[in-house]
Parts: structure tokens; C-alpha cells; sequence
């Protein structure tokens, strides 16, 4: 299958989440009783629930989307393009026009680092919970894998071994895939958000990380790589 990709009808993505509001304090009280279950599962004996409550993003009941980068291959380029925005229902809007016209019939293929397992079902979730309907790419509940035409690098990478999760960051660098070492990583997007409130920082940061997945694709294909000075916003 990836021997025959058409590297054009490829569309690159990566998301990025913080938890919905700054603090647990904030969310309704019957939410906050769930999530005390929900970090009961990873906290240790000496954090409480609040403490924890910046992991609360990559849950998708207990945070949502801030910004989501797309990007493709033209020639010798990569364009990127993103939705960054505090209104999600108003990012998630722009973003499905964005997929509707790209493909109307779910046969193309979206790419990321464990997209399978988090950006796809992520953004679909929070689709739901704003009331969207979803675009056929991301319209997947109950197919067969096979019928799922979307590319996970991670997947690729694992060649059928799930016992370990391998980093987009660890594969850069195995890989010699140049990427900046001045920005952020996902692990700050919390305090950039709600902190800094700088959500183009975060947007850039996502961009990076767009171009990254298109240059592990492109390794795993033994093609040369696109330099950093070659991606171009839309």
C-alpha cells in the first residue's frame, strides 16, 4: 500500500488541545466528580485531581481543539494551512468547509502521528459535541480498518507491534529530520494557551509539526526530505 501512494491526494494533519477551561474549579461540579474518576487512573498517591488537570486536553470529553494545521505536498513545496481559534465550533466550521471541498467522498487520505488514534476521533468528537455533522473522511464509526483509507505513521512504524509508543520528536531525530529546537512542545500548549494566551505560537508550533509527518512519509518512501524553508501558508 505505501509503495503505491499518490503523495498529491495526501492531506497532513495534527491537532492540538488543552483542557476546556484553565482550571477544574471552573467546569460544572458533576464534571468535576468525573474527572476526579477519570485521573484516578494515572495520578499518583501524593496529586489530587486538580493537580493533574492539565492533562485534562488530550481527553476529548474534558478539553477541546485550539488549533488544527493541514498541509500538503506541491512539487518541491509544502503548504500548509491553519484553523487556530478560541471559538471551536467556529474553527471546526472553517475546518469542514476546508475537508468537504477537499474530498466529498472520503476517498482520499489524511496522515498524522497516531491519527488513528487520537486527532481523527478527537476531532470527530468535538464535531459531534458542537452539534456538526461530520465530513465523510472523518464519518468512520464502525467500518472495517481496511475500508479506513487514512495513514498513521505510528502504525507504519510499528510494522504490527503494539506494545510501544514511539514519539514524533524520537522518529525526527532517527530519521535526521531537521526540526526547530526553539519552540514549544506539546507538553506546554496548556501554558501558552491559558497562560501566555499566545495562540499563534501554538498555531506555528503545529505547522512545524504538520511538516514533520509529511517528512517521515517521505523518509519511509526513501524520498528526500522538504526543508523547512519550503513550507508556504495558504
Amino acid at each position: 500500500m505505501i509503495d503505491n501512494l499518490k503523495l498529491n491526494e495526501i492531506l497532513f494533519l495534527d491537532i492540538e488541545t488543552v483542557p476546556i477551561c484553565s482550571s477544574m474549579e471552573e467546569m460544572p461540579e458533576s464534571f468535576q466528580n468525573h474527572w476526579e474518576k477519570k485521573s484516578a487512573y494515572f495520578r499518583t498517591e501524593n496529586e489530587s485531581a486538580a493537580d493533574v488537570f492539565q492533562k485534562a486536553g488530550i481527553y476529548s470529553e474534558f478539553g477541546r481543539i485550539v488549533c488544527i494545521s493541514v498541509g500538503y505536498i506541491n512539487n518541491d513545496f509544502f503548504r500548509v494551512k491553519s484553523f487556530a481559534d478560541d471559538n471551536e465550533k467556529k474553527l471546526l466550521t472553517d475546518f469542514s468547509a476546508m475537508i468537504y471541498a477537499w474530498d466529498k467522498t472520503g476517498s482520499k487520505s489524511l496522515c498524522g502521528h497516531n491519527l488513528k488514534e487520537f486527532d481523527v476521533p478527537y476531532i470527530a468528537r468535538r464535531m459531534l459535541v458542537n452539534g456538526m455533522s461530520l465530513p465523510p473522511a472523518f464519518n468512520i464509526a464502525g467500518k472495517k480498518p481496511w475500508e479506513v483509507k487514512h495513514l498513521d505513521t505510528l502504525e507504519l512504524w510499528k510494522f504490527g507491534d503494539y506494545k510501544h509508543f514511539t514519539s514524533l520528536a524520537l522518529l525526527a531525530d532517527l530519521f535526521e529530520i531537521p526540526t526547530p529546537k526553539d519552540d514549544i512542545d506539546g507538553s506546554q500548549v496548556y501554558e501558552v494557551y491559558y497562560k501566555e494566551k499566545d495562540i499563534e505560537r501554538i498555531l506555528r508550533y503545529c505547522e512545524k509539526d504538520v511538516l514533520c509527518v509529511a517528512n517521515l512519509l517521505l523518509r519511509f518512501l526513501g524520498k528526500p526530505i522538504i526543508p523547512i524553508e519550503k513550507m508556504q501558508s495558504v
